[in-house]
């Protein structure tokens, strides 16, 4: 049996005349116990009432509160997507002004090495060009001095 269901009563239901011709003064009593059950009931259905009401709000402010919480959460993760976004996007950045240094680096040692290159060859026709000059004048001073004898 529910608590809120009571119990059903055996016998027949007295009608108000049958009640009033029934003992002295037991209809005061039947009245009072009615009266009681009344207000009995009336507090219980009140109870259930706020009973109700109390578990709606307190699960309303329950998802209120996980709402809060999600929230919270999403905003750290999505501020977390963001930066990493923003990281992913200098790391993009960065590469590729890696790639230009490295490919105008290249292009750097290219040219050093073909100055370098044309430097060696400057000295290499500076070397033969004073072993010309140290020859032109050995054979010079040879022709000289075969001329003054």
């Amino acid at each position: 049996m529910n608590p809120t269901q009571l119990p059903q009563a055996l016998g027949r239901v007295l009608s108000s005349s049958e009640m009033n011709k029934s003992l002295p003064g037991s209809g005061d009593i039947e009245s009072s116990l009615i009266q009681i059950y009344n207000h009995h009931h009336q507090n219980s259905l009140q109870l259930r009432d706020q009973a109700e009401k109390a578990k709606k709000d307190a699960i309303m402010k329950a998802g209120r509160v996980s709402d809060l919480l999600v929230e919270a959460v999403n905003g750290g993760v999505q501020e977390s997507f963001v930066n990493e976004k923003r990281i992913e996007a200098e790391i993009r950045a960065l590469a590729s002004t890696i790639a230009r240094f490295m490919k105008q680096t290249d292009q750097w040692l290219a040219a050093s090495h073909s100055i370098n290159t044309a430097v060696k060859e400057i000295g290499d026709f500076e070397n033969w060009m004073k072993s010309m000059d140290f020859d032109c004048k050995s054979i010079n001073a040879a022709i000289r001095n075969i001329h003054q004898q």
